[in-house]
This record gives structure tokens, C-alpha cells and sequence, in this order.
């Protein structure tokens, strides 16, 4: 599965979090690094829902950019 991903920057650092994941977010210092937390947040949240028998939500977010004026 592909999950969109948001990542915001912080005064100090970086959040990031799955739209489709509800409660899946992470932090990090650089881009770099609050990506690779977001993989690996992502699979700890799946693995949890698995182990508690719950359905694992399918992905749905759709990301795009605008231009603006």
C-alpha cells in the first residue's frame, strides 16, 4: 500500500503524519530523517492494528499542488 504523508517544519524540527493513519505522526530534525521515522512509524501503527485484529485503513488521501498568483 502507499500512504500520502504530511511533513511540516517546525520552529526546531520537522512533523510529519498519514492522513489515512489516524494518530500515525513522527518527528525529526531534517527532512531525511523525519521520513525515514514515517516508515518506520508506519509499519509500527499497521503492525499494531494487525495484533489487535482491526482492519488496516486503505489509503484515500490524494496529494496535489496548486499555482497561485
Amino acid at each position: 500500500m502507499r500512504y500520502a504523508i504530511v511533513i511540516e517544519k517546525g520552529q526546531r524540527n520537522y512533523s510529519a503524519y498519514v492522513p489515512d493513519l489516524p494518530g500515525c505522526i513522527t518527528t525529526g530534525a531534517t527532512i531525511d530523517e523525519v521520513e525515514a521515522n514515517i516508515k518506520e512509524a508506519v509499519s509500527f501503527h499497521i503492525d499494531g492494528l494487525t495484533e489487535d485484529g482491526l482492519t488496516i485503513p486503505e489509503p484515500t488521501t490524494v496529494c496535489e499542488y496548486i499555482e497561485t498568483v
